[in-house]
């Protein structure tokens, strides 16, 4: 056989790997465990940093306010340095929706050794401390909750003895570019972290999703939460890496009534997204990116591109291994676009999707080796040495 033909087997072999052999990260079928009410619902402060977002806030702060929860439950937002008046109009929400209890804090420039975002959630589990609360609930601003959420996390978190739930929020999906990107972003993030081996206890398989986490009080202690991981880029990942260090048990999966409100409708407001943070999570590493680019290469564009060449060459062997790898690929795209609502024609693009990622995470080394970097809401982070560890 042509080298050709090899590749696209290798290609097959891999994609037959993953359908079967990498915790079946495709399934869209891990959501919120099975739970009881507690005899007794425990205190929850929730945790809201929040820089810049007065844009999203009217369609997402009312929703956290109006949690129906049995128990004592408490709203902290931290206005972190928020030129567009976020924490007033969080006040002046607060004022006309009622609900929950909110207090606005603000904690001033971050020192060294701090991410911004990291710096306002300690803020926020400083001000919630005094409440003394069973857990704590960060969820980003942009996320949109329904009524029931807190008590069916609570519910879920007490009934399987868990020190994290974290529910992937539903990201917006109505441009043409949110279709094409949106729903291969958590695609791909189950594919490195399938949801079902970060449940399992022993598991090294960490993983958790920032918009919406539920962490007992106690294991943020233990854990040192966020201080331990206070120059995380990543810090949903890291969160959970730190609290399975600590000997925690943590759960994350889909969410069916957790969306994100926060709209991306050109291809530049996602490529900033993802590129922002793409080769943090390389942890910066040549060799990494290496291996990302070329297993991105092999697994997703060696399909297409074997089913073109064989085609051209009147090759059966390279079109038909081709067509089988792509086939795979699609049949494993399917669930997840039918969770966001999108039509199956999207499936064989997937590709074409894998490849912008390929070129967004390139881009993101790029950045990074111009000392522009990670950045989150204004702040620009070049270098892991520029966010110094300060134990």
């Amino acid at each position: 056989m042509s080298a050709v033909v090899w590749t696209a087997v290798v290609s097959l072999v891999a994609w037959c790997w993953l359908l079967l052999g990498q915790g079946f990260f495709w399934r869209t079928d891990v959501r919120l465990p099975p739970r009881r009410d507690p005899g007794q619902w425990p205190s929850v402060c929730i945790v809201v940093p929040a820089r810049d977002e007065a844009a999203v806030l009217p369609a997402s702060l009312p929703s956290l306010l109006a949690q129906d929860y049995p128990g004592r439950a408490e709203v902290f937002l931290v206005d972190d340095g928020s030129s567009d008046g976020t924490g007033e109009l969080a006040r002046e929400l607060s004022r006309r929706h009622g609900g929950l209890p909110l207090t606005v804090g603000s904690p001033g420039e971050p020192p060294a050794g701090w991410t911004g975002k990291l710096w306002a959630v300690r803020h926020g589990i400083d001000l919630a401390r005094a409440r003394e609360p069973a857990y704590l609930l960060l969820t980003d601003a942009d996320i949109a909750h329904a009524p029931d959420s807190l008590r069916e996390l609570v519910a879920a978190a007490r009934t399987g003895g868990f020190d994290v739930v974290s529910q992937m929020a539903r990201l917006r999906v109505e441009s043409l570019w949110e279709r094409l990107v949106v729903p291969a972003f958590v695609y791909f993030f189950a594919q490195l972290y399938p949801f079902r081996r970060i449940g399992r206890k022993g598991s090294r398989t960490a993983a958790a999703a920032g918009g919406c986490v539920l962490l007992r009080a106690d294991m943020a202690e233990r854990a040192r939460i966020p201080d331990a991981i206070r120059h995380a880029v990543i810090d949903d990942v890291a969160l959970a890496r730190a609290v399975k260090g600590a000997g925690g048990h943590v759960w994350l999966g889909l969410a069916e009534r957790v969306d994100s409100v926060r709209p991306y409708p050109r291809l530049r407001d996602l490529w900033r997204m993802v590129s922002r943070s793409a080769y943090a999570q390389l942890r910066h590493n040549p060799l990494l990116l290496f291996g990302t680019v070329a297993g991105l290469a092999l697994v997703y564009l060696v399909p297409p591109a074997a089913v073109l060449t064989g085609a051209v060459n009147g090759s059966a062997a390279t079109a038909v291994t081709g067509a089988a790898a792509w086939a795979v690929m699609a049949g494993t795209y399917v669930p997840m676009l039918r969770y966001y609502g999108q039509p199956l024609w999207l499936a064989p693009l997937l590709p074409f999707t894998a490849f912008l990622y390929l070129l967004m995470t390139v881009d993101s080394a790029m950045q990074h080796y111009r000392g522009r970097g990670a950045a989150w809401k204004g702040r620009t982070y070049a270098r892991p040495d520029a966010v110094p560890d300060e134990g």
